[in-house]
């Protein structure tokens, strides 16, 4: 071989090797094009995010995604406080609302896996106020309710999956007994909650439907109860100290305060302050209150924490919440045998497990909320947004911070990420 043939020779590999990086470097390798989230979903997401704040469906937004354990999303738009004049930002602490019941349910499971009950006990083996429940069947000409006994107990299953038959209906004039019970009073303890719960009779036999509301309120009772710890601090030590989620709590001392965001209330004439004492009250001073169901604030970083530990089956940079076989427990649609799921359906072809949605088909249609079979996920008031994909190992976390529920921002997110609807 000559020197001229050498050095062409050197010349061309040298050339295919910076061919082969600049590929890497771009994404172009088939492990990447295998990925969901590629150049292409990135740049829709990117487009779906800042149409948000285009649309004024909302002021500011952020999302993370992280799948097969590495970060492959992130940005943010808009502002957290408009009024301030404060960006969207990583740091940014979110109301989560009903984000916190995954949080909630996943404190009381830690009791699970200790042996301190079964899912089929009875709640009121360590509750004995809910024993003996009574039903609502009818209202008679006077206005009274008509009663009945539970055809059956209430069992923990039913609080971690909403079929106890807690409920606020209308027509039979519970939501008026619930009112003046005032069971989530921030000036109430969990024991005083349970206490007056008790003596409410129910909507539903046990069992009979699936009915959102104060069922996971009781989980953290029934954790406190348990752990004889105080719920807040159970949880801490359970989940959130192990998780390094340490942005995440029920207060918010007065130096992180200008990080939290505020909350918007959409109507048609535009985006409109929720007033602060509305929205922060319970996060600014040291209530007795410490509800289940909602109350957390936390950044998008932190809530990504406990997404992943999901995702890895229990454990997340060494520390390990749950075994494999609760998550896949939580995980794991508990529903078919109720007879109506109310609003669920709004969500998309999913069942119920323990404190989550879990998706049991692909969507039929376009107009239906996009997912995975397998994958589990819950939102919040302020509509705030997270799921666990296990097929692909993908977790998403979505913050914005606007009120009525907006559905169609979770349903445009979705698309986003997965790409559009493929019949």
């Amino acid at each position: 071989m000559t020197k001229y043939e050498t050095m062409k020779q050197l010349t061309l590999f040298f050339s295919f090797l910076l061919i082969l990086g600049a590929c890497k470097q771009s994404g172009d390798t088939s492990e990447n094009q295998n990925l969901v989230i590629n150049q292409m979903a990135k740049e829709r997401i990117d487009a779906a995010l800042q149409s948000f704040i285009a649309d004024s469906l909302v002021v500011g937004a952020s999302a993370l995604i992280f799948e097969k354990g590495e970060e492959v999303y992130f940005n943010a738009f808009g502002q957290a406080d408009r009024e301030a004049g404060v960006p969207m930002d990583r740091n940014t602490i979110a109301t989560i609302y009903s984000m916190t019941k995954p949080i909630s349910g996943t404190t009381l499971m830690t009791l699970y896996e200790k042996g301190a009950f079964q899912l089929e006990d009875p709640l009121s083996k360590y509750a004995p106020e809910f024993a003996d429940m009574q039903v609502v069947t009818s209202l008679d000409e006077s206005g009274e309710m008509v009663l009945e006994p539970a055809n059956r107990p209430i069992t923990i299953a039913d609080i971690t999956r909403h079929t106890a038959g807690f409920s606020s209906r209308s027509d039979l004039g519970l939501n008026k007994v619930s009112g003046e019970a005032d069971l989530l009073n921030l000036e109430n303890t969990l024991t005083d909650m349970a206490s007056k719960l008790s003596k409410i009779p129910l909507g539903y036999h046990p069992g009979q439907r699936w009915e959102y509301g104060i069922s996971v309120d009781v989980q953290a009772y029934l954790a406190e109860k348990l752990s004889g710890k105080a719920f807040d601090e159970y949880m801490r030590e359970v989940v959130l100290d192990p998780l390094g989620m340490s942005e995440t709590g029920y207060f918010v001392p007065e130096d992180k305060r200008d990080r939290v965001a505020a909350i918007y209330y959409k109507t048609d004439s535009g985006l409109t302050r929720v007033p602060d004492e509305r929205v922060h009250t319970i996060n600014y001073s040291d209530w007795p209150m410490r509800p289940g169901g909602w109350g957390l604030k936390a950044t998008i970083d932190d809530y990504m924490k406990f997404a992943q530990m999901l995702v890895n089956e229990g454990t997340y940079n060494g520390a390990t919440i749950l075994k494999p076989e609760t998550v896949k427990l939580m995980a794991t649609n508990h529903l078919p045998a109720v007879e109506d799921s109310s609003w669920l359906t709004s969500k998309g072809r999913v069942g119920f497990g323990i404190d989550f949605a879990v998706r049991t088909e692909p969507p039929q249609s376009s107009e239906e909320m996009n997912g995975v079979v397998g994958e589990f996920f819950w939102d919040g008031a302020a509509s705030t947004l997270f799921w666990v994909d296990p097929a692909n190992e993908l977790t998403a976390v979505l913050f914005i911070q606007i009120m009525p529920f907006q559905g169609q921002v979770h349903k445009r997110f979705r698309d986003a990420v997965y790409g559009p609807y493929q019949p």
